[in-house]
């Protein structure tokens, strides 16, 4: 297992080595080069001068991209140029909301999408099976930013049974050890404030989950059919092994590979689509950072969300490799 590890965490060097290239790429093509998009129009000749003296923009490109790798190994991405903080502060401090808020709506896909999935492919052809189908669809073509918008209105606006913003009750007392709202609730004993957050947390946790729990479904019941009709499973049903058994290690042990796949896959890209989520929830984490970030053009942000997001993926799919390992043990001797 430790060699299994080793070798797929040296497989993440150049994964991480060529995004870092096309970073940097990506900051020395911007239109007028990094220092016009820095100081914006209305910036003298000299100013952008000094800018470049300061930025070391005048060296030779290997050098730059030396000192860029450097900066990026300390986790060092810049100051924020709307905050005047450094990026990693910034993201420190609203990391623990975009997590919260992409846990629980992978909590929400996962115990809906994989059951669902699992009994749509069981009573294939049925009433079930056909709501699940279409339900499914539908949530992978609605927008995320459209549904936030219904599921405000209806249950924020109309019914008034959640909250529609934020991600606490404006002056509620409450301590945060941990940024994690609903943790920090029930870590310090204020179960009122813990069930403010999660209160806070439905609805963002809805729309975020709402492709993922699509997607999640619509891949168990395809994968459930497929080891439906496998030879081992008419044979453990023809051995007389209980329905318990034969639904546990022969059907959902087998057709989950595919499935913890998937997961991986989208659990990192539920930080990516945190953004439009959080904007329209006015949810004070990573995402509504990032969307200001793009509106005022500052891009030690917006370097610094891509390499985070990108670590984000490659460990989470790490992750998913290890486990791919535990539900097929031939995949640690390859």
């Amino acid at each position: 297992m430790l060699r299994f590890v080793v070798r797929r965490l040296l497989q993440l060097v150049p994964t991480l080595l060529g995004l870092s290239v096309l970073l940097f790429l990506w900051v020395h093509a911007l239109p007028g080069g990094p220092e016009y998009s820095l100081l914006g129009e209305d910036a003298t000749s000299e100013q952008r001068e000094q800018l470049r003296q300061s930025l070391g923009l005048n060296d030779p490109i290997w050098m730059q991209y030396g000192r860029f790798m450097g900066q990026l190994l300390q986790l060092n991405f810049g100051v924020s140029l709307s905050t005047g903080q450094p990026v990693m502060t910034e993201f420190l401090n609203r990391f623990p909301a975009t997590a919260e808020l992409a846990i629980t709506a992978m909590i929400i896909a996962t115990a809906v999408g994989i059951p669902l999935g699992y009994f749509a492919a069981r009573y294939r052809g049925r009433l079930l099976d056909t709501g699940a189908v279409a339900g499914s669809l539908i949530g992978i073509c609605i927008p995320v930013f459209f549904l936030g918008f219904i599921l405000k209105v209806v249950f924020a606006e109309h019914l008034g049974i959640l909250p529609s913003a934020f991600r606490q009750t404006a002056g509620l007392d409450a301590t945060h050890p941990t940024g994690f709202f609903v943790l920090d609730g029930l870590l310090t004993g204020e179960l009122d404030a813990a069930w403010d957050a999660f209160l806070h947390l439905i609805l963002p946790g809805i729309t975020l989950a709402s492709i993922p729990l699509a997607i999640i479904t619509r891949m168990t019941r395809a994968s459930v059919l497929e080891v439906l009709g496998e030879d081992y499973v008419r044979t453990a049903e023809s051995k007389g092994l209980q329905q318990r058994v034969v639904r546990g290690r022969h059907i959902l042990r087998n057709a989950m590979l595919p499935v913890v796949t998937a997961m991986g896959l989208l659990t990192g890209s539920l930080f990516a689509g945190a953004v439009l989520t959080e904007s329209v929830f006015a949810y004070q984490g990573m995402g509504s950072f990032v969307y200001q970030a793009t509106q005022t053009r500052d891009y030690p942000v917006l370097m610094g969300f891509i390499m985070l997001i990108a670590l984000i993926y490659v460990l989470v799919n790490l992750l998913v490799d290890i486990s791919y390992s535990l539900f097929d043990p031939r995949v640690r001797v390859r």
